[in-house]
């Protein structure tokens, strides 16, 4: 139910010899003609000076071409930063620097050894070796591990491809970089620079050496795959160089390009970002709207994660990334579609002076599925997934993801799982929407009475009109504002649904009916041209969903009683499904699915409610009844007759 609006203060004005105010209903219908006036020339001049649509084209082509140039131009440095290149003294460099008498007998290839020694130091014979690729898997993953570097250049994800059909890698073998990144002595030194030696532990375990002049001093990597899950377990070893090695110097660096994997690329970049958890704070994350976003953590981090739409890459220490130096980074362009985005990590390990340099760091390579990440056991690890805030997440969490997994068992096809789970929503508020149709049904009830005030002060006192109004509602023991605390409860499950639908993993790739994908827009005609705000193709349940919005609204505000004053409701009816219609043409259409449902069950659970359980006849006979029993006014009736009297008073002066 609406609530009746009142006027402002100063609206009143003084009748002369009782006669209509027809000077201020003139100075009214001048003022809107006046402003209609200055609104019709702001536009007027506006179209006029705005730049024509080859202007518009040509500066957004010179800002993506500046854009994207600076991108590359940050991602060259932070590749250059996170791999040393060998800065090798040349060896005529050295020659030169030989005596004659020595110069021609001088061998290059100790020279060459001495460069290294000069730039290495001990671990010179890691720096060349051969090059191979060791495989790691589990049920889960697979994980290809190159000997040069010792970083995992192959993620794959087995119970899943991309859109394409490809086999869906979160980590591609030639972008990005990872490295550990340490002091020994005056040199700065990468694992990215070394060659290791693997030793295969098992098929879910490998070790990777990096020998030094010294058999008792050496880099040691391993990597370790839980029997089944999506955890790769990670732990790197400075042997014998504790003395050595400043472990405040020690920092792991990361820069993963995300990979195009769902069906529609500007859809899934609005759901990727990196997310982090200080040990003493909330999860936060950067923007996912913004071409560029960085963060230079302020606390001890428990974990730092890559998110993509459906898939994350995270890094989690259980004693905590340092807040002094570490940073996480993400860009990306319009232009750019052979990424998703760009991540960059940087964490130090701030451990101190000890017996050992051991670094251990899980990385979670995985779905972005509710339960899996709640099963981690990880704080707030599940908060990757945006499902609301406030009440909002707890209507996903307590109502909406545990009767979907319920329905999810019976291995039943998704679109019928989202037809039950409508239903079964509808039924747990049908009281509520049983209350609201019943506080409508009561105000209808009252249209005689209505339509009398309505006439007898259709020239009178706005305030005048009102009090009649609410003292009808006083003895008819109506409550107009009954009907609308049951649509402000239901609200947190529109919304709810508004979030879980587009982040629900168990929807990808799903088809039902036209759609081949559940959780991406369904086209049933892809445009040549591409319409402002709409997108360039239609989606079928889009537009049904926005023609049920307006079948609904149609039959709704047939049930709600009618008020004078108020015009801009019949526009609501036809605006808001055409703005639902352009701004969720590109959403899920499971969302869309949802919301169609749940107009069609809202349009029958009103036509049967009408005809077959509430007998407007026997409301009215009450109401009639309640109106010749004098009722005690309550206390704002009470302070409204005040009012009115203050105003009469002030007239009279």
């Amino acid at each position: 139910m609406r609530p009746t609006r009142f006027p402002p203060p100063g609206y009143l004005c003084r009748p002369a010899n009782g006669t209509p105010c027809a000077r201020r209903i003139l100075m009214d219908r001048n003022s809107i003609i006046g402003f209609a006036l200055i609104a019709a020339i702001l536009i007027g001049y506006t179209v006029w000076t705005a730049p024509s649509s080859e202007e518009l084209a040509r500066a957004q082509r010179e800002q993506d071409s500046l854009a994207q140039l600076e991108l590359e131009k940050k991602a060259a440095e932070a590749e250059q930063a996170a791999r040393i290149e060998p800065v090798v003294p040349p060896v005529d460099a050295l020659l030169a620097a030989e005596p004659d008498s020595l110069r021609d007998s001088v061998n290059v290839d100790s020279l060459r050894d001495l460069a290294l020694v000069q730039r290495y130091g001990i671990f010179h014979p890691a720096v060349s070796g051969p090059t191979e690729q060791v495989l790691i898997e589990n049920d889960k993953l697979q994980i290809g591990i190159s000997t040069h570097g010792g970083r995992p250049e192959v993620i794959r994800l087995k119970d899943y491809r991309t859109y394409a059909g490809q086999p869906l890698l979160l980590q591609d073998p030639d972008t990005g970089s990872y490295a550990y990144r340490f002091f020994l002595g005056n040199l700065d030194l990468s694992t990215a620079d070394l060659h290791f030696t693997p030793r295969q532990l098992g098929p879910g375990t490998v070790q990777l050496k990096a020998a030094t002049t010294d058999p008792n001093k050496y880099l040691l990597l391993t990597y370790s795959l839980d029997s089944s899950g999506h955890f790769l377990h990670t732990d790197l070893k400075l042997v014998g160089l504790e003395q050595e090695v400043d472990p405040a110097s020690l920092f792991f660096q990361w820069d993963l390009y995300g990979q195009p994997q769902e069906k529609h690329l500007p859809s899934q970049r609005q759901k990727s970002s990196i997310y982090f958890k200080y040990f003493n704070d909330d999860r936060d994350y950067l923007s996912e709207t913004e071409e560029e976003d960085s963060e230079a953590l302020q606390g001890r981090t428990n974990w730092v994660a890559f998110k993509q739409d459906f898939f994350t890459v995270a890094m989690v220490s259980d004693k905590g990334f340092s807040g002094s130096g570490s940073e996480v980074a993400v860009a990306w362009t319009e232009a750019d579609t052979a990424y998703n985005k760009r991540y960059h990590a940087k964490l130090f390990f701030d451990q101190g002076r000890a017996a050992t340099v051991e670094l251990p760091m899980r990385l979670y390579l995985g779905p972005n599925h509710y339960n899996t990440l709640r099963r981690t056991g990880i704080d707030q690890f599940d908060r990757i997934i945006d499902l609301g805030w406030g009440i909002f997440g707890w209507m996903n969490r307590w109502l909406v993801i545990p009767i979907f997994n319920f329905l999810d068992r019976f291995e039943l096809s998704y679109g019928i799982i989202i037809l039950v789970l409508t239903i079964a929503i509808k039924l747990l508020l049908m009281p509520l929407t049983w209350k609201n149709f019943v506080s409508s049904a009561r105000m209808r009830a009252l249209k005689p009475e209505m339509d009398a005030i309505n006439a007898k002060h259709k020239d009178a006192d706005p305030l005048k009109k009102q009090q009649a109004v609410m003292d009808l509602y006083r003895k008819a023991g109506v409550n107009p504002a009954s009907g609308c605390v049951p649509m402000l409860i239901q609200l947190p499950i529109l919304y709810a649904m508004f979030r879980f639908f587009p982040s629900s993993i168990e929807l990808r790739q799903e088809p039902f009916l036209w759609a081949d994908d559940l959780s991406s827009f369904d086209s049933i005609l892809d445009l040549p041209f591409t319409i402002p705000f709409y997108g360039d193709h239609v989606s079928l349940f889009t537009l049904l969903m926005a023609a049920s919005t307006i079948v609904y609204s149609l039959i709704n505000q047939q049930q709600m009683p009618q008020q004078q004053g108020m015009p801009s409701m019949k526009l609501m009816i036809w605006m808001f499904p055409i703005m639902m219609l352009f701004f969720m043409n590109s959403f899920s259409s499971g969302l869309s699915y949802y919301y169609l449902l749940a107009n069609l069950i809202s349009i029958l659970q009103m036509t049967v409610m009408k005809n077959w359980f509430v007998d407007e006849d026997k409301i009215r006979a009450q109401l009639v009844q309640n109106m010749k029993t004098p009722r005690k006014k309550s206390k704002w009736q009470q302070r409204l007759d005040e009012l009115q009297k203050q105003q009469q008073q002030a007239r009279r002066r």
